[in-house]
């Protein structure tokens, strides 16, 4: 009779430890799980090879009895290496799911198991995220400018930066800015380019609306590319003329516009890349200047001085 039980119950038995066995290896850190029910296979396998001769001997039928006492007390005794299941997380005291049960050796929830293997969430998390999002990564992650690729870089905003000479080009005109992104700094009249604005329109208007002049005869001599940590990706164009007329207006809501001796420039009080190309721009050579921004922390910036031909 008992021969009889385990026989009905071997094949299944062994099939569903064999699937279950399989299904285990597609869950990391799952070796004792794995282990585990192949103890119980070679257990139940001993168990039956033993009731089976005891059958084939014609042994006394309480000695087939023994064996599978014996097979439950190894378990038993041997229960953390037979049975390392659990069916609630050992840290939070949530239930789990049937895959977590079945492998997953520490017997952690989702969340816990995340916290537990920061590295693995931030290659599942790398799985889900867009060719978008991986590329805004490597913009907003870079510390180099030479890490940056910019031939995918994308501005999310574009603005332009018109410096004002007088005839003798011995002054310029600038602009205490009040409100907004630099705000306390000094800088050129400029601005955001608006919709269906050319960016030497949107410099004509911004000059207007920050100083009250109207200038005429723009030359463009730079571009320059802004990366900041936050993910702001600003495209500026940097004009000059040497024509306007109009009256300086004292100031507006957002800037305090004033004449200044080029020689006298307080780069202190200005974005630390002006420094950088601002002279050149003086000198009326063309460049492209790339940075990298932290707020108002520059990390990294590149410089380059063009030929004509070449300059944006």
């Amino acid at each position: 009779m008992l021969l009889n039980i385990f026989e009905e119950l071997f094949t299944w038995m062994m099939l569903f430890i064999i699937l279950l066995n399989i299904s285990q290896r597609k869950f990391p850190h799952t070796d004792k799980k794995r282990k585990a029910t192949i103890l119980i296979a070679v257990d139940f396998l001993v168990v039956y090879t033993f009731v089976a001769l005891t059958s084939i001997w014609s042994l006394p039928a309480w000695l087939g009895w023994v064996f599978p006492v014996l097979g439950i007390a190894a378990i038993i005794i041997f229960r953390r290496q037979f049975w390392p299941f659990r069916l609630h997380c050992t840290k939070c005291g949530k239930r789990l799911d049937y895959n977590r049960v079945i492998g997953y050796d520490e017997n952690l929830c989702q969340d816990c198991y995340w916290e537990a293997h920061p590295e693995e969430k931030a290659l599942e998390d790398a799985k889900k995220k867009t060719p978008e999002e991986v590329i805004e990564e490597k913009f907003v992650n870079a510390d180099k400018v030479d890490d940056i690729p910019w031939d995918m870089w994308e501005p999310t905003e574009t603005c332009v930066l018109t410096y004002v000479m007088d005839p003798e080009n011995s002054k310029v005109l600038m602009i205490l800015k009040k409100t907004g992104l630099g705000a306390g700094y000094i800088n050129a009249p400029g601005g955001h380019i608006e919709l269906e604005e050319t960016k030497t329109e949107a410099a004509i208007r911004e000059t207007k609306e920050e100083t009250g002049l109207d200038v005429t005869d723009l030359e463009e001599r730079g571009v320059l590319r802004f990366q900041f940590k936050d993910g702001l990706r600003m495209l500026g164009y940097v004009f000059f003329t040497s024509s306007w007329s109009g009256t300086l207006i004292d100031e507006c809501e957002e800037t305090r516009p004033f004449w200044c001796d080029i020689s006298a420039l307080d780069y202190s009080a200005m974005w630390e890349d002006d420094r950088l190309w601002l002279p050149l721009a003086m000198e009326g050579k063309k460049f492209s200047g790339y940075f990298i921004f932290s707020d108002k922390i520059m990390l990294d910036s590149k410089v380059v001085e063009e030929d004509e031909d070449d300059a944006e």
